[in-house]
Protein backbone atom coordinates (compact mmCIF):
# COMPACT_ATOMS: atom_id res chain seq x y z
CA UNK A 1 0.00 0.00 0.00
CA UNK A 2 1.35 3.53 -0.81
CA UNK A 3 2.28 5.54 2.17
CA UNK A 4 0.46 8.84 2.42
CA UNK A 5 2.31 11.49 3.57
CA UNK A 6 0.45 14.63 5.54
CA UNK A 7 2.35 17.29 6.38
CA UNK A 8 0.95 19.93 9.26
CA UNK A 9 2.58 22.81 8.93
CA UNK A 10 1.00 24.86 11.58
CA UNK A 11 0.45 22.88 15.54
CA UNK A 12 -3.05 21.65 15.88
CA UNK A 13 -4.92 19.68 19.06
CA UNK A 14 -2.57 16.16 18.59
CA UNK A 15 -5.96 14.44 17.99
CA UNK A 16 -5.94 14.97 14.74
CA UNK A 17 -2.48 13.62 13.88
CA UNK A 18 -3.16 10.53 15.78
CA UNK A 19 -6.16 9.85 14.23
CA UNK A 20 -4.75 10.07 10.39
CA UNK A 21 -1.67 8.21 11.84
CA UNK A 22 -4.33 4.85 13.00
CA UNK A 23 -6.06 5.16 9.16
CA UNK A 24 -2.62 5.07 8.12
CA UNK A 25 -1.27 7.71 7.10
CA UNK A 26 2.44 9.16 7.65
CA UNK A 27 2.26 12.39 9.46
CA UNK A 28 5.40 15.07 9.20
CA UNK A 29 5.19 18.10 11.78
CA UNK A 30 7.03 21.28 10.16
CA UNK A 31 5.55 23.89 12.68
CA UNK A 32 8.73 25.83 11.99
CA UNK A 33 10.12 24.73 8.70
CA UNK A 34 10.44 27.88 6.25
CA UNK A 35 9.13 27.82 3.29
CA UNK A 36 12.69 27.12 1.35
CA UNK A 37 13.17 24.30 3.46
CA UNK A 38 9.27 22.90 2.88
CA UNK A 39 9.78 22.60 -1.11
CA UNK A 40 11.98 20.11 -0.42
CA UNK A 41 9.04 17.60 0.84
CA UNK A 42 5.98 19.24 -0.30
CA UNK A 43 6.36 16.87 -3.45
CA UNK A 44 5.84 14.00 -1.14
CA UNK A 45 2.92 15.38 0.55
CA UNK A 46 -0.81 14.33 -0.25
CA UNK A 47 -2.53 16.53 2.92
CA UNK A 48 -1.37 19.67 4.52
CA UNK A 49 -2.82 20.84 7.67
CA UNK A 50 -2.50 24.67 7.85
CA UNK A 51 -3.83 27.49 10.16
CA UNK A 52 -2.56 30.79 9.16
CA UNK A 53 1.18 30.74 8.73
CA UNK A 54 1.53 30.54 4.86
CA UNK A 55 -1.44 31.50 1.98
CA UNK A 56 -1.86 28.43 -0.33
CA UNK A 57 -1.33 29.97 -3.68
CA UNK A 58 -0.16 29.45 -7.08
CA UNK A 59 3.42 29.86 -6.24
CA UNK A 60 3.05 27.32 -2.94
CA UNK A 61 0.95 24.51 -4.84
CA UNK A 62 3.10 24.34 -7.74
CA UNK A 63 5.55 22.38 -5.32
CA UNK A 64 2.27 19.77 -4.49
CA UNK A 65 2.03 17.61 -7.79
CA UNK A 66 0.71 14.78 -5.19
CA UNK A 67 -1.43 16.83 -2.55
CA UNK A 68 -5.11 15.83 -2.67
CA UNK A 69 -5.98 17.78 0.44
CA UNK A 70 -5.92 21.13 2.45
CA UNK A 71 -7.53 20.87 6.13
CA UNK A 72 -7.28 24.12 7.88
CA UNK A 73 -8.17 24.23 11.61
CA UNK A 74 -10.93 27.52 11.73
CA UNK A 75 -13.31 28.54 9.68
CA UNK A 76 -11.40 31.00 7.55
CA UNK A 77 -10.40 29.91 3.89
CA UNK A 78 -9.56 33.47 2.54
CA UNK A 79 -5.50 31.99 2.47
CA UNK A 80 -6.49 29.53 0.19
CA UNK A 81 -6.81 29.44 -3.27
CA UNK A 82 -9.91 28.07 -3.78
CA UNK A 83 -10.34 28.18 -7.46
CA UNK A 84 -7.15 26.65 -7.93
CA UNK A 85 -7.87 24.25 -5.94
CA UNK A 86 -10.86 22.87 -7.35
CA UNK A 87 -9.36 22.80 -10.90
CA UNK A 88 -6.67 20.50 -9.43
CA UNK A 89 -9.51 18.46 -7.56
CA UNK A 90 -7.66 19.49 -4.18
CA UNK A 91 -10.68 19.05 -1.57
CA UNK A 92 -10.46 21.96 0.82
CA UNK A 93 -11.62 20.90 4.39
CA UNK A 94 -12.23 23.16 7.17
CA UNK A 95 -13.51 23.32 10.58
CA UNK A 96 -16.23 25.89 11.67
CA UNK A 97 -18.32 23.68 13.49
CA UNK A 98 -15.63 23.38 16.34
CA UNK A 99 -15.18 26.61 17.64
CA UNK A 100 -18.79 27.62 16.70
CA UNK A 101 -19.61 27.20 20.63
CA UNK A 102 -17.10 29.43 21.49
CA UNK A 103 -17.02 32.25 19.11
CA UNK A 104 -20.67 32.72 20.30
CA UNK A 105 -20.04 32.47 23.90
CA UNK A 106 -17.01 35.29 23.30
CA UNK A 107 -19.46 37.76 21.55
CA UNK A 108 -22.13 37.20 24.32
CA UNK A 109 -19.73 37.79 26.78
CA UNK A 110 -18.16 41.40 24.90
CA UNK A 111 -22.01 42.67 24.45
CA UNK A 112 -22.88 41.70 28.00
CA UNK A 113 -19.66 43.70 28.95
CA UNK A 114 -20.11 46.91 26.64
CA UNK A 115 -23.94 47.34 27.94
CA UNK A 116 -22.79 47.13 31.53
CA UNK A 117 -19.44 49.46 31.38
CA UNK A 118 -17.35 46.54 32.90
CA UNK A 119 -14.59 47.03 31.39
CA UNK A 120 -14.14 51.21 32.00
CA UNK A 121 -15.60 50.23 35.55
CA UNK A 122 -12.86 47.32 36.26
CA UNK A 123 -10.37 49.35 35.75
CA UNK A 124 -11.36 52.66 37.61
CA UNK A 125 -12.48 50.49 40.71
CA UNK A 126 -8.51 49.63 40.35
CA UNK A 127 -7.26 52.97 40.48
CA UNK A 128 -10.03 54.08 43.23
CA UNK A 129 -12.48 55.43 41.61
CA UNK A 130 -15.85 54.88 42.75
CA UNK A 131 -18.33 56.02 40.70
CA UNK A 132 -21.40 54.40 40.13
CA UNK A 133 -23.57 56.68 38.18
CA UNK A 134 -21.04 57.59 35.24
CA UNK A 135 -21.08 53.07 35.58
CA UNK A 136 -24.49 53.20 35.28
CA UNK A 137 -25.26 50.31 32.64
CA UNK A 138 -28.48 48.73 29.88
CA UNK A 139 -30.37 45.46 30.13
CA UNK A 140 -30.00 43.47 27.08
CA UNK A 141 -33.51 42.59 27.09
CA UNK A 142 -35.70 44.35 25.12
CA UNK A 143 -33.28 45.16 22.30
CA UNK A 144 -32.75 43.74 18.83
CA UNK A 145 -29.77 42.03 17.81
CA UNK A 146 -29.08 42.38 14.32
CA UNK A 147 -26.49 39.44 12.90
CA UNK A 148 -25.01 39.42 9.28
CA UNK A 149 -24.35 35.93 8.54
CA UNK A 150 -26.09 33.39 9.50
CA UNK A 151 -23.51 30.53 8.99
CA UNK A 152 -21.92 28.23 11.88
CA UNK A 153 -20.69 31.38 14.03
CA UNK A 154 -24.59 33.70 12.87
CA UNK A 155 -26.69 30.51 14.19
CA UNK A 156 -24.39 29.70 17.37
CA UNK A 157 -24.58 32.95 18.64
CA UNK A 158 -28.67 33.43 17.75
CA UNK A 159 -28.73 30.43 19.79
CA UNK A 160 -27.09 32.08 22.93
CA UNK A 161 -29.60 34.70 22.68
CA UNK A 162 -32.70 33.02 23.09
CA UNK A 163 -32.52 33.46 27.72
CA UNK A 164 -32.91 36.91 26.77
CA UNK A 165 -35.88 38.97 26.19
CA UNK A 166 -34.82 40.13 22.99
CA UNK A 167 -35.54 40.29 18.98
CA UNK A 168 -32.93 38.51 16.74
CA UNK A 169 -32.80 39.52 13.31
CA UNK A 170 -30.49 37.85 10.46
CA UNK A 171 -29.43 38.23 6.80
CA UNK A 172 -27.68 36.15 4.97
CA UNK A 173 -26.78 36.42 1.21
CA UNK A 174 -26.76 33.01 0.31
CA UNK A 175 -28.81 31.55 3.15
CA UNK A 176 -33.19 31.77 3.26
CA UNK A 177 -35.58 29.66 4.86
CA UNK A 178 -33.72 30.04 8.00
CA UNK A 179 -36.47 31.89 10.41
CA UNK A 180 -37.79 30.58 13.41
CA UNK A 181 -39.28 31.04 16.54
CA UNK A 182 -36.03 32.91 17.94
CA UNK A 183 -34.89 34.35 14.63
CA UNK A 184 -35.87 36.29 12.15
CA UNK A 185 -34.94 36.55 8.29
CA UNK A 186 -34.84 39.87 7.39
CA UNK A 187 -33.31 41.96 4.86
CA UNK A 188 -29.95 43.86 5.21
CA UNK A 189 -32.25 47.16 5.35
CA UNK A 190 -34.47 45.97 8.01
CA UNK A 191 -31.01 45.40 10.22
CA UNK A 192 -29.97 48.95 9.43
CA UNK A 193 -33.59 50.35 10.26
CA UNK A 194 -34.58 48.47 13.02
CA UNK A 195 -30.81 47.21 15.48
CA UNK A 196 -29.52 48.08 18.43
CA UNK A 197 -26.88 45.87 18.23
CA UNK A 198 -25.26 44.79 14.83
CA UNK A 199 -23.21 42.00 14.92
CA UNK A 200 -20.96 40.67 12.18
CA UNK A 201 -20.63 36.96 11.42
CA UNK A 202 -19.58 36.49 7.63
CA UNK A 203 -16.48 35.07 6.19
CA UNK A 204 -13.76 37.93 4.21
CA UNK A 205 -13.44 37.74 0.32
CA UNK A 206 -13.90 40.30 -2.05
CA UNK A 207 -17.65 41.19 -1.45
CA UNK A 208 -17.15 41.73 2.12
CA UNK A 209 -14.13 43.70 2.76
CA UNK A 210 -15.03 46.91 3.94
CA UNK A 211 -18.44 45.65 4.17
CA UNK A 212 -19.13 47.86 7.27
CA UNK A 213 -18.37 51.40 5.46
CA UNK A 214 -19.26 54.97 5.78
CA UNK A 215 -22.34 53.93 3.71
CA UNK A 216 -23.33 51.65 5.60
CA UNK A 217 -23.23 53.35 8.78
CA UNK A 218 -25.60 56.55 7.47
CA UNK A 219 -28.15 53.52 6.75
CA UNK A 220 -28.43 52.81 10.31
CA UNK A 221 -31.43 54.38 11.69
CA UNK A 222 -30.58 54.35 15.60
CA UNK A 223 -27.16 54.24 18.00
CA UNK A 224 -25.75 51.16 18.44
CA UNK A 225 -23.19 48.64 19.75
CA UNK A 226 -21.34 47.22 17.05
CA UNK A 227 -19.68 43.63 17.28
CA UNK A 228 -16.92 41.82 15.03
CA UNK A 229 -15.78 38.59 15.49
CA UNK A 230 -15.48 37.69 12.13
CA UNK A 231 -12.49 39.29 10.11
CA UNK A 232 -10.70 42.53 10.63
CA UNK A 233 -11.03 43.56 7.01
CA UNK A 234 -14.79 43.32 7.16
CA UNK A 235 -14.82 46.66 9.57
CA UNK A 236 -13.34 49.64 8.05
CA UNK A 237 -11.73 51.00 11.32
CA UNK A 238 -12.06 54.88 10.26
CA UNK A 239 -15.56 54.57 10.16
CA UNK A 240 -15.99 52.72 13.06
CA UNK A 241 -13.46 55.60 15.24
CA UNK A 242 -15.93 58.03 13.73
CA UNK A 243 -19.16 56.62 14.67
CA UNK A 244 -17.74 56.08 18.16
CA UNK A 245 -16.52 60.13 18.47
CA UNK A 246 -20.17 60.99 17.02
CA UNK A 247 -22.06 58.83 19.24
CA UNK A 248 -24.03 56.84 16.69
CA UNK A 249 -22.15 53.77 18.10
CA UNK A 250 -22.48 53.15 21.29
CA UNK A 251 -19.22 51.13 21.37
CA UNK A 252 -17.81 47.80 19.78
CA UNK A 253 -16.73 44.70 20.68
CA UNK A 254 -13.57 43.47 18.60
CA UNK A 255 -11.80 40.39 18.68
CA UNK A 256 -10.42 41.15 15.34
CA UNK A 257 -8.81 43.95 13.50
CA UNK A 258 -8.62 45.46 10.27
CA UNK A 259 -4.82 45.22 11.04
CA UNK A 260 -4.03 41.37 11.71
CA UNK A 261 -1.15 39.89 9.79
CA UNK A 262 -0.92 36.58 8.77
CA UNK A 263 1.07 35.55 11.71
CA UNK A 264 -1.03 36.44 14.75
CA UNK A 265 1.92 37.08 17.21
CA UNK A 266 3.56 39.33 14.84
CA UNK A 267 0.80 41.99 15.40
CA UNK A 268 2.75 44.49 16.77
CA UNK A 269 5.31 44.30 14.69
CA UNK A 270 4.19 47.18 12.44
CA UNK A 271 3.32 51.37 12.94
CA UNK A 272 0.20 51.48 13.74
CA UNK A 273 -2.42 54.45 12.50
CA UNK A 274 -4.30 56.90 14.97
CA UNK A 275 -7.72 54.69 14.75
CA UNK A 276 -6.08 51.55 16.16
CA UNK A 277 -4.88 54.15 19.05
CA UNK A 278 -7.98 55.30 19.60
CA UNK A 279 -9.72 52.10 19.89
CA UNK A 280 -7.03 51.22 22.74
CA UNK A 281 -8.05 54.35 24.33
CA UNK A 282 -11.61 53.71 24.48
CA UNK A 283 -13.32 52.86 27.56
CA UNK A 284 -16.41 51.94 25.26
CA UNK A 285 -14.09 49.87 23.45
CA UNK A 286 -13.26 45.71 23.93
CA UNK A 287 -10.76 44.35 22.50
CA UNK A 288 -9.32 40.39 22.59
CA UNK A 289 -6.25 38.90 20.44
CA UNK A 290 -8.62 36.97 18.06
CA UNK A 291 -9.35 34.51 20.50
CA UNK A 292 -12.96 33.85 20.05
CA UNK A 293 -12.51 30.63 18.99
CA UNK A 294 -9.92 29.54 20.56
CA UNK A 295 -10.93 28.06 23.86
CA UNK A 296 -9.48 24.49 25.83
CA UNK A 297 -12.67 22.76 24.47
CA UNK A 298 -12.65 24.23 20.51
CA UNK A 299 -8.89 23.61 20.53
CA UNK A 300 -9.88 19.61 20.55
CA UNK A 301 -13.10 20.29 18.71
CA UNK A 302 -11.69 21.81 15.85
CA UNK A 303 -8.68 18.81 14.93
CA UNK A 304 -11.78 16.35 15.72
CA UNK A 305 -13.86 17.83 12.86
CA UNK A 306 -11.35 17.76 10.06
CA UNK A 307 -10.53 13.98 10.80
CA UNK A 308 -13.99 13.51 11.12
CA UNK A 309 -14.23 15.11 7.41
CA UNK A 310 -11.43 13.59 6.32
CA UNK A 311 -11.58 9.89 7.23
CA UNK A 312 -15.26 9.71 6.00
CA UNK A 313 -14.11 10.97 2.43
CA UNK A 314 -11.59 8.13 3.33
CA UNK A 315 -14.35 5.81 3.44
CA UNK A 316 -16.13 6.50 0.58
Amino acid sequence: MKQRLVIFIDSVHPILEERLTQAGFECALHYQTSFEDLKNILPLATGIVIRSRFTIHEDFLAYCPALEFIARAGSGLENIDAQLCKARNIKLYNSPEGNRNAVAEHALGMLLGLLNKLHKADKEVRAGIWDREANRGEELDGKTIGLIGYGNNGAAFAKKLRGFDVKVMAYDKYKTGFGDHFVQECTIEAIQEQADVLSFHIPQNRETKQFFNAAFLQKMKKPFYLLNLSRGKIVETNTLVLGLKSGQIKGAGLDVLEYEKKSFEAFFDQDMPADFLYLVQADNVSLSPHVGGWTTESYIKLSSVLADKILADESH
